[in-house]
């Protein structure tokens, strides 16, 4: 054979080249264009042929993208028998792993986990003071006519004063204006409407029911416009001439005015609803007044009636200068501080917190005593004794949860609780209702011996919003009062 066969393509060409190049000096002539163009591209298809394979041919012996491969496995046939099938080991990708590239990326959060930093809250120092509710003052004392007192013993079932009312009835009963502050819960409303009964029961001419209002109470909200009403109706059992009436939101303002009409002697009222009828109804008048009552007015002038209040003050005024004014609070802010100043006339100022009530100048001392200076607000308050306030601060995934579990807590395995929590909006009360039905009291079955009872057996959740109906709220708080235990979800 010839030994280019066996030569390198090198070698090869080296031999073209060298064959040419004797040519060339044999015939003493130089080779033609088209010789050397061929020349060059055999050496240029030899040196590409060393290098690297062409790219079909690299693309037809490589494997094909693993995404393409690794599914599908491979068959090889050589001479018409078919061989086992292979998947590539090193290119491919497991069906798995190609699922979780194309899953997106979610990042799982744990609640109790990753928390943020609670922040050191600069609160101001306050000081609870211990204020004294009940006293060994028994009713008797105070020269109450003898059926109101037998009503006070039996139908309320109390004795004795508490420390508010032994302070503010003697001075209401003897004719004087005042402002009184004290807690919730401290029998405030005993305190004004003992002296109401007792002196319009006592007047020499017999009351008529056709004479209009003897008195007038503002309060803040419904549910206090009825719990006042039911002191009233309590305390008049024995005197039937005089009639008590109520004004609130949510009823029918037809049914009112008929009931104006007939006349109504203790009118107690939300400052809304007042001005609604004091602008559309004829019939009532103010001519005959002789008491009125602001009772809760820190709460009435925070929901925004401090308008109403004008417009009623103008009204009472244009009829009636004569009267009696009695200002309660449990707490003196600046707009309380306007309204005793417009409304009160050289009024006592009681307050149980410090014991004390000192006649007032309005003039020159009521803005001294009367309201304290802004800072002396936060340094001291008076709470119930029975009530518990409870305050944490957490993460906002962690609110939810903590919630149910203090409710668990308190209610759940601790006896006859009764809480009361409030939302900032009526959706909360009816997300937060929902929610705890569903969850708190879902558990089912009869407890075995020396467990702990289920939720449902001790928990009773109650809601209370502005959404309600007046009947629905009516029950509601009526079955909240009477309870011994619950937890009252409100606005």
């Amino acid at each position: 054979g010839s030994p280019l066969h066996h030569a390198s393509p090198t070698q090869a060409m080296a031999a073209a080249g060298g064959s040419l190049s004797d040519n060339s000096r044999t015939f003493s002539r130089r080779p033609s264009a088209q010789a050397s163009r061929q020349a060059k591209a055999t050496k240029r298809k030899y040196q590409a042929s060393i290098e690297a394979p062409p790219a079909k041919r690299r693309n037809e012996t490589s494997f094909l993208p693993a995404e393409k491969t690794s599914v599908k496995e491979t068959q090889r046939t050589f001479k018409g028998n078919t061989q086992k099938t292979f998947s590539p080991k090193k290119h491919s990708v497991s069906t798995s792993d190609r699922n979780q590239e194309e899953r997106p990326c979610i990042k799982t959060s744990s609640l109790f986990k990753n928390n943020p930093d609670i922040p050191e809250l600069h609160r101001p120092v306050v000081k609870q003071v211990q204020e004294k509710v009940f006293t060994s003052a028994a009713f008797h004392e105070l020269g109450l006519h003898p059926h109101l007192i037998s009503t006070i013993n039996t139908v309320l079932k109390m004795s004795s004063m508490t420390s508010v009312q032994k302070q503010s009835i003697p001075v209401l009963l003897e004719g004087r204006d005042a402002l009184v502050r004290s807690q919730t819960g401290s029998g405030k409303t005993l305190a004004y409407c003992i002296p109401v009964v007792q002196s319009l029961q006592a007047m020499k001419s017999k009351i008529q029911r056709s004479d209009g209002p003897y008195a007038l109470v503002l309060v803040p909200t419904r549910e206090l416009a009825l719990q006042s009403f039911d002191t009233v109706q309590k305390l008049l059992k024995p005197f039937t001439w005089i009639v008590p009436g109520v004004l609130m939101g949510g009823e029918k303002r037809k049914s009112e005015k008929a009931r104006l009409r007939k006349g109504i002697n203790i009118l107690i009222s939300t400052p809304g609803r007042l001005v609604d009828h004091i602008k559309s109804t004829k019939n009532i008048h103010f001519s005959r007044l002789r008491w009125l009552v602001f009772d809760e007015a820190d709460r009435i002038l925070d929901l925004g009636f401090e308008k109403d209040i004008t417009v009623i003050l103008n009204a009472v005024n244009a009829e009636c200068q004569q009267r009696q004014n009695v200002l309660l609070s449990a707490t003196l802010t600046e707009g309380v501080t306007r309204l005793a100043d417009i409304s009160l006339h050289d009024p006592v100022s009681i307050s149980v917190l410090d014991k004390s009530h000192d006649q007032l100048n309005p003039k020159d001392k009521a803005v001294q005593e009367v309201c304290p200076p802004a800072g002396d607000e936060l340094d001291s308050f008076a709470i119930p004794e029975s009530l518990e306030q409870h305050v944490t601060v957490v993460p906002s995934k962690l609110r939810l949860v903590c919630l149910a579990a203090f409710i668990l807590q308190k209610c759940k395995f601790e006896k006859d609780q009764k809480m009361v929590i409030f939302f900032s909006s009526c959706e909360l009360v009816e997300f937060h209702y929902s929610l705890f039905l569903q969850t708190l009291l879902s558990s089912s079955g009869v407890p075995a011996s020396g467990q702990l009872p289920s939720a449902s057996t001790r928990l009773k959740f109650l809601r209370l919003h502005g959404n309600m109906e007046q009947e629905e709220r009516t029950a509601v708080f009526q079955e909240f009062s009477h309870s011994r235990r619950g937890v009252l979800l409100c606005t």
